[in-house]
């Protein structure tokens, strides 16, 4: 098969699946839905790295550093511990708005929902929600619940279920009363799915979500072999020019912050971490290297090894970009859309750093992720660094990695280094021909 035939079959059959992915209701709502917590996920993530400052406990007495630790607390428990509940909310919001209603009731009605279905006993204790399963533990359930509940509002209001008030009545109260019924409904097909699955032996939605889904789920998106598979994904969408770590991440996001969750009440408790696949791992090891494709390492081998003028002009507007881990100017201007000779390193490259920082976990080399949310935004090193827990290892494990993407990248770039700066000579050789001529006339 030529190359042309090969390209030609990879667009037929991913093309249409990852339009089909883009423009899923549901997978954009919960992409969004993620988007509006994430701003309280990084303020607590943030906290919770100030209070585990590396050090600090061996300054501070034992007292004063428990004080310093407690007086910060809130800030991640108020935040980053109960995220489940504001991508339940955003969840929630952005579907029903999609429908064209009114957001804030869907988000609304989802909460409700979500809380109806939540155990609400703490160790033989009633009136009491455990703050675990309102953070990425019951985001299974949160998600699934935000879905049907948002649907279902919809339908009653369709259905023209509503109450209608007078004209003259203040707007905000006439949409309060419209809303009353479909809420109404809503609430009470969950409260009688409760009451169902506590005569089951699940006794809870909660307990069957984890049971048949979220733990199958979390198990297989905490290996290796699924990680693969996501990365080339990603990889392979934006080769044909699709997103595609928004149309990864939308179906994998919810069990990669599982993981993290998990990883983070260890680190605050001081246990073993126990998982190395998490969201941190993704972002920090992977896109937080430049971005996607880790291209931070194809604007250092530009300024190495670059001769022609294109060439050496993208990699001076990639590099400001890109140490902030935006590399659209690299992506477009390479450009690696649709481009043959870089999709071997562009696949390659993110696989063999995802093997290589797995290992260098599994045997301790490098701390695993501690479960804090770093912006993606955040320089490499720094966010290796602020990932593992204030660690070291961390940013040297980037650095290596850096080295890595750039010993692969090496011989594909000077290819079309070679063939950008020949076609550069050609074109200033022409010129120069049509000069002399154009003076001799």
């Amino acid at each position: 098969m030529n190359q042309n035939k090969w390209m030609s079959v990879l667009e037929n059959l991913l093309l249409p699946l990852a339009d089909k992915l883009n423009n899923n209701r549901y997978l954009t709502a919960l992409r969004d839905g993620f988007m509006v917590a994430l701003p309280l996920i990084i303020f607590g993530s943030i906290f919770v790295v100030i209070a585990n400052f590396p050090f600090l406990d061996r300054v501070l007495s034992e007292e004063a550093y428990a004080a310093y630790q407690n007086a910060l607390g809130p800030a991640s428990a108020a935040t980053l511990s109960i995220m489940g509940l504001f991508v339940i909310i955003g969840i929630g919001y952005k579907l029903t708005e999609h429908y064209g209603l009114e957001g804030i009731y869907g988000g609304v009605v989802s909460l409700a929902a979500f809380l109806i279905m939540t155990p609400q006993v703490l160790e033989n204790v009633t009136g009491v929600i455990p703050t675990s399963v309102l953070g990425a533990e019951g985001l299974f359930l949160g998600i699934f619940t935000s879905f049907i509940a948002s649907e279902l509002y919809r339908f009653f209001v369709r259905k023209n279920w509503v109450i209608k008030m007078p004209a003259g009545v203040p707007d905000a109260v006439s949409r309060s009363f419209s809303a009353l019924i479909p809420i109404a409904l809503t609430l009470s097909v969950f409260l009688i799915v409760r009451i169902f699955f506590s005569y089951t032996p699940f006794e809870t939605a909660q307990n069957f979500i984890y049971t048949v889904i979220q733990q199958p789920l979390t198990v297989l998106g905490s290996g290796l072999p699924a990680t693969i598979v996501a990365v080339l994904l990603v990889q392979f969408f934006w080769f044909f020019g699709l997103h595609g770590q928004i149309i990864v991440n939308s179906v994998f996001d919810p069990i990669w912050f599982a993981l993290n969750d998990q990883n983070l009440k260890a680190f605050q408790a001081g246990e073993e971490l126990p998982n190395i696949i998490t969201k941190q791992f993704i972002d920090t090891f992977l896109v937080g290297m430049g971005g996607s494709g880790m291209t931070l390492a194809v604007i250092v081998l530009i300024f190495l090894i670059g001769r022609s003028r294109q060439i050496k002009e993208l990699g001076k507007l990639g590099a400001p970009p890109g140490l902030f881990n935006v590399n659209e100017p690299i992506i477009f201007g390479l450009p690696i859309i649709m481009n043959p000779l870089v999709l071997i390193p562009w696949l390659l490259a993110p696989v063999v750093v995802t093997i290589i920082t797995y290992a260098a976990m599994s045997i301790g080399l490098v701390p695993k992720p501690a479960g804090v949310i770093v912006p993606w935004t955040t320089p490499i090193g720094l966010s290796g660094f602020l990932a593992t827990g204030n660690s070291w290892q961390g940013a040297v494990m980037q650095i290596f990695n850096l080295f890595v993407v750039m010993a692969i990248w090496w011989p594909f770039l000077k290819i079309l280094d070679k063939q950008y700066y020949e076609r550069e000579k050609g074109d200033s050789s022409s010129s120069q021909a049509a000069q002399k001529a154009a003076v001799r006339d």
